[in-house]
C-alpha cells in the first residue's frame, strides 16, 4: 500500500484514552473502601460497620439507577460531550468527598459520584461499536476494561500509601479528583462520536473499521417506548440477571475483602492493600485473556454460542474458586482463591461488553446501561449482605463461610443463565413501532 492509502491509527488513540478514562473511573470507585479502614478516618469520622456498609453500597445504588438514563443521554446527545461531562462531575464529587465530616455528607457524595460514573461504561461501549469492527469488539472492550482493572488493582495500594505518606485520608481524594479533571480534558481533545467526525481519521481507516448501520438516536418522546422494549426483551433480562449475580460474586473483592483480611486474618493495612492489589491484578490478566478468547470463540462457534461459552466458563470457574476458599485457613490461601475468582470473572467481561454491542443498535449505550444497572444492584446487595451474613454466623469463621457460599452460588447461577443469551437477536427488534 502507498503511504496515502495506509490507514490512520485514530481508533487506537480512542481505545488508549478510553483506557485512561477507565483507570480513573475505578481508582475513584474503589479508593473509599481502603480509606474507611484507615486510622485517620476512624478518628476523624467515627462510623459503625452498618454506616460504612451503607456508604460503600450507596455508590453502587446510584450507579445502578442512573445507568439507563445516562446511557440514553449519550446515545441521544453524543458520546464525546456526555462522557467528558461525566468524568468532570465524578472527579469533582470525588474531590468534594475529602471535605465531608459526617455520615450524611459522605453518603451524599458517594450517591452523586455513582450517578456521574454510571454513564462511563455504557457510553464507552457505544464508542467501541462505532470505532471497531465486529471481529475486534471483544478485544477492544477487554483493553478498556483492562484500564479499569489497572486503576482498581492499584487503588488499594496507592490509596493506603497516599494516606500514610500524606498523613490524612482527605488528601488522596483531592489528588484523585484533580487527576480526573486532567483526563476529562484529554478525552475531549482525542475522541469524536464516529470516524466520520474525526479530522485525523482517513478513508482507509474508515474502510477498515466498516460502518455499522446508521440509525437516528432515540428522542426524548420515545424514551418510555425504549424502556418498554427493554422490559419485553428476553436477552436483556437474562443478561441483567447474569450481571446481578456476577457482581454479587465479584464486588466482595473490592468492598469487604480489605476488611476481612484485617479483621479475620489479622493482616496489617499496607500488607492487606498489597494482597488486594494482587487479587485485582489477576483480573487484569483475565480481561486480556477474555478478549482474545471471546473473539476466537465467535470465529470457531459463530455469534450465538461463541458469545455465551466464555460466560459459562467464567461463572463455573469463579464459583468453584469460592468453594475452595472454604478450606483455606491462611490469608494467602484465601487470597490465592480470590485471585482465581478475579481472573475468572474478568475473563467473561469482554464477552459481555461485545454481546451488548452486538444487540444494542442505536440504543447501545442505553441497553448496555440496562445490564450494568442490574449488575450494580448486585454490588450494592453484597456490600449490605456481608455484615448480615457475618452476624448470623455462630462465629467470625462461620460467618465468613456464609459469605463465600453466597458468592459461589451467585457465580454458578451467572454461568448457567448465560447459556440462554443470543447475540444474533437485536434488542430493539421487538420494540414498539416508533422505536424501531
Amino acid at each position: 500500500m502507498t503511504a496515502a492509502a495506509q490507514p490512520s491509527n485514530v481508533r487506537h488513540r480512542i481505545i488508549l484514552v478510553s483506557m485512561l478514562m477507565a483507570f480513573i473511573l475505578y481508582l475513584d470507585r474503589i479508593c473509599l473502601a481502603e480509606i474507611v479502614k484507615s486510622a485517620s478516618f476512624k478518628t476523624d469520622v467515627p462510623l459503625s460497620k452498618e454506616e460504612i456498609g451503607s456508604i460503600l453500597s450507596a455508590f453502587f445504588l446510584s450507579y445502578a439507577l442512573f445507568q439507563v438514563p445516562t446511557g440514553w443521554a449519550s446515545d441521544r446527545f453524543g458520546a464525546r460531550k456526555m462522557l467528558t461531562a461525566y468524568i468532570v462531575l465524578w472527579s469533582l464529587f470525588t474531590g468534594l468527598t475529602g471535605f465531608m465530616s459526617s455520615f450524611a455528607g459522605l453518603l451524599a457524595m458517594r450517591l452523586l459520584c455513582g450517578a456521574a460514573e454510571a454513564g462511563a461504561y455504557p457510553t464507552c461501549g457505544a464508542v467501541i461499536r462505532r470505532w471497531m469492527p465486529l471481529a475486534a469488539r471483544a478485544r477492544s472492550s477487554a483493553l478498556v476494561a483492562f484500564g479499569g482493572r489497572v486503576g482498581g488493582t492499584l487503588a488499594p495500594f496507592l490509596t493506603a500509601w497516599m494516606v500514610i505518606t500524606l498523613g490524612h485520608w482527605r488528601r488522596p481524594l483531592w489528588i484523585d479528583g484533580a487527576v480526573g479533571l486532567v483526563i476529562a480534558a484529554i478525552y475531549w481533545r482525542v475522541v469524536r462520536n464516529s470516524p466520520e467526525e474525526h479530522p485525523d481519521c482517513n478513508d482507509a481507516e474508515r474502510a477498515l473499521i466498516g460502518k455499522p448501520p446508521v440509525q437516528p438516536p432515540i428522542p426524548t418522546s420515545e424514551f418510555l417506548g425504549m424502556l418498554w422494549a427493554f422490559c419485553r426483551n428476553r436477552n436483556l433480562w437474562l443478561n441483567a440477571a447474569g450481571q446481578l449475580f456476577t457482581n454479587i460474586g465479584w464486588a466482595f473483592l473490592i468492598t469487604w475483602l480489605p476488611t476481612y483480611l484485617k479483621e479475620q486474618q489479622h493482616v496489617e493495612d499496607v500488607a492487606g492493600g498489597r494482597m488486594v492489589t494482587v487479587v485485582l491484578a489477576f483480573g487484569m490478566a483475565g480481561q486480556l485473556v477474555g478478549g482474545w478468547v471471546a473473539d476466537l470463540s465467535v470465529r470457531r462457534f459463530g455469534l450465538r454460542w461463541g458469545r455465551v461459552l466464555p460466560l459459562f466458563a467464567s461463572g463455573f470457574l469463579g464459583g468453584s474458586a469460592y468453594l475452595v476458599c472454604l478450606n483455606m485457613n491462611s490469608a494467602w490461601g484465601v487470597v490465592a482463591c480470590c485471585c482465581l475468582v478475579s481472573f475468572a470473572v474478568d475473563m467473561g467481561n469482554p464477552a459481555t461488553w461485545a454481546f451488548m454491542q452486538d444487540i444494542g443498535g442505536r440504543a447501545t449505550a442505553a441497553a448496555f446501561g440496562w445490564g450494568n444497572m442490574w449488575g450494580n444492584f448486585g454490588a450494592a446487595m453484597i456490600a449490605k449482605l456481608v455484615p448480615w451474613l457475618l452476624a448470623i454466623g455462630t462465629s467470625g469463621e462461620a460467618g465468613q463461610r456464609n459469605v463465600f457460599l453466597v458468592c459461589a452460588g451467585a457465580l454458578f447461577l451467572y454461568g448457567f443463565l448465560s447459556l440462554g443469551l443470543d447475540a444474533t437477536k437485536p434488542v430493539l427488534k421487538t420494540a414498539a413501532q416508533k422505536v424501531e
